[in-house]
């Protein structure tokens, strides 16, 4: 079994050093059967994160590169200019978390049989964002949500969890608003985990662990509670 060689995860204080983690499958560091807003907290600021699906423990990964997005270098392609200049997209921040959430997990992907935000992960993420701890941004077209992705922000950092998109282009206007926004919403920095064509587009970049673990080091640990509103978007008058 792959988990003989893993430690078990029970408490905040009980990941091992990264450099434990698997080379294959990449990132693999530790197990558990109990998700607590404690215990994620406390991955994200050692570079971990959780991702597993129904059926499994909690599957906890720390892979050796990571996939960032600056907020300056986000690249906005001329179709997505497009749609934010003539669709009619509006955008809110922690207004409807739940709802995004939902949408997340269950919207169908193409080559995606079963969601990895299980019933733990929705009741865990929920209590995260009564805390004010995980945040969503949502894209509205016609007073219905159609996108959006959600996330937590620790230390200056966005740390995307999963987005969603009903009409073209939505999710990626949901990630136009989030760096268009950063210095509002006290973001430097936005992890999107694992590197896929989808990112790299927007201007995605690989870091090592190391870089990235260093970086959440350096950056500040409290975080100021921060009300829904209204966000605007680049390129809309």
């Amino acid at each position: 079994m792959i988990f003989d060689n893993l430690v078990e995860i029970v408490h905040k204080d009980d990941f091992p050093e990264l450099e434990t983690a698997l080379d294959e499958p990449d990132g693999l560091l530790a197990y558990g059967f109990v998700l607590t807003p404690e215990i994620v907290l406390s991955a994200y600021q050692k570079t971990i994160f959780p991702w597993f699906e129904q059926g499994q423990p909690v599957l906890w990964w720390s892979p050796q590169k990571r996939a960032i997005i600056a907020p300056e270098n986000l690249k906005i392609s001329r179709s997505l200019k497009k749609s934010l200049r003539n669709r009619g997209y509006r955008v809110s921040f922690d207004k409807q978390f739940q709802q995004v959430i939902y949408h997340c997990a269950t919207v169908k992907r193409k080559q995606q049989h079963s969601t990895w935000i299980t019933k733990e992960m929705l009741q865990c993420y929920d209590r995260l964002h009564e805390m004010h701890k995980a945040h969503s941004i949502e894209v509205w077209l016609d007073n219905k949500l159609v996108g959006g992705l959600y996330g937590l922000i620790i230390n200056n950092t966005f740390c995307g969890e999963s987005m969603f998109s009903l009409t073209t282009d939505a999710s990626k206007v949901a990630l136009t608003a989030l760096a268009f926004n950063a210095s509002k919403l006290n973001v430097k920095l936005i992890d999107c985990q694992i590197m896929n064509p989808y990112l790299a587009s927007m201007g995605a970049e690989e870091k090592s662990r190391n870089w990235y673990r260093q970086y959440l080091m350096q950056q500040t640990a409290g975080q100021e509670i921060l009300a829904p509103c209204t966000l605007p978007l680049p390129f809309v008058h």
